[in-house]
């Protein structure tokens, strides 16, 4: 079952993965435990993942004034994933576009 829904590529992740070489950041499914992660991205990027992070984002009620009235909604509510790999090892996001 895939658990990895996509790599998280934000100016925030950006700055801790030049930070910290070997941390890279996932959006996972909110089911997805740790174990789950770290052998779906070892078996996707063919890395060695020393440590997992995860944190659960819970999904934000907004509105907004239009013309044609008040328009509500909820954004998705969703799970991070930090991923910390071997010394050395990398991960190109890049490599295929």
């Amino acid at each position: 079952m895939n658990f990895v829904i996509k790599p998280l590529v934000t100016e925030k992740m950006n700055q801790t993965t030049e930070k910290f070489s070997n941390r890279y950041g996932f959006i996972v499914r909110p089911e997805a435990n740790k174990i789950e992660i770290k052998k779906e991205i070892e078996g996707l990027y063919n890395v060695k993942v020393v440590d997992v992070n995860t944190m659960r984002y819970a999904g934000k009620r907004s509105s907004r004034y239009t013309r044609a009235g008040l328009i509500r909604g909820q954004k998705n509510a969703y799970k991070k994933a930090i991923v910390t790999l071997k010394e050395g090892e990398v991960i190109d996001f890049y490599s295929n576009i």
